[in-house]
């Protein structure tokens, strides 16, 4: 009851990667549709300025402001349901692979380059000598 050898659940490191998936798919989606409510709220309250305070009375200024946050709430939208598909933990485990394979690739290519520059036969002879 009170030891301190208590079995540990083990988690999995593939479940562990998708848990943590899961939780930051959640927060962009909940920041996703927060956003949308500031937006709607936002645009009523803007709309709201323009007519009550006759702020901009012959030019309506409010269609820009909110044609512009409607822009960036679709840039928004975009960045959740599609750029996430096309570059997600998938693809960024791909471009990782790549680049430790070039890595790799480069790091042998030096070293046959300085076995063949400075054989270590050479220092051993040096060295005896």
């Amino acid at each position: 009851m009170f030891s301190k050898n208590k079995p540990k659940p083990e988690v999995d490191i593939e479940q562990h990667e998708l848990l943590e998936n899961a939780q930051k798919r959640i927060k962009q989606k909940k920041r996703l549709f927060s956003h949308l409510v500031i937006f709607l709220i936002g645009s009523v309250f803007i709309i709201l300025i323009n007519k009550i305070f006759k702020q901009g009375e012959a030019y309506d200024w409010y269609i820009w402001a909110i044609t512009a946050w409607a822009f960036l709430f679709i840039i928004h939208v975009f960045n959740v349901f599609i750029t996430h598909k096309f570059m997600g933990k998938d693809w960024e485990r791909k471009q990782r692979e790549k680049l430790v394979a070039k890595q790799k690739a480069k790091i042998s290519e030096l070293q046959k380059e300085i076995e063949t520059n400075f054989p270590i036969s050479n220092f051993n002879k040096k060295k005896v000598e």
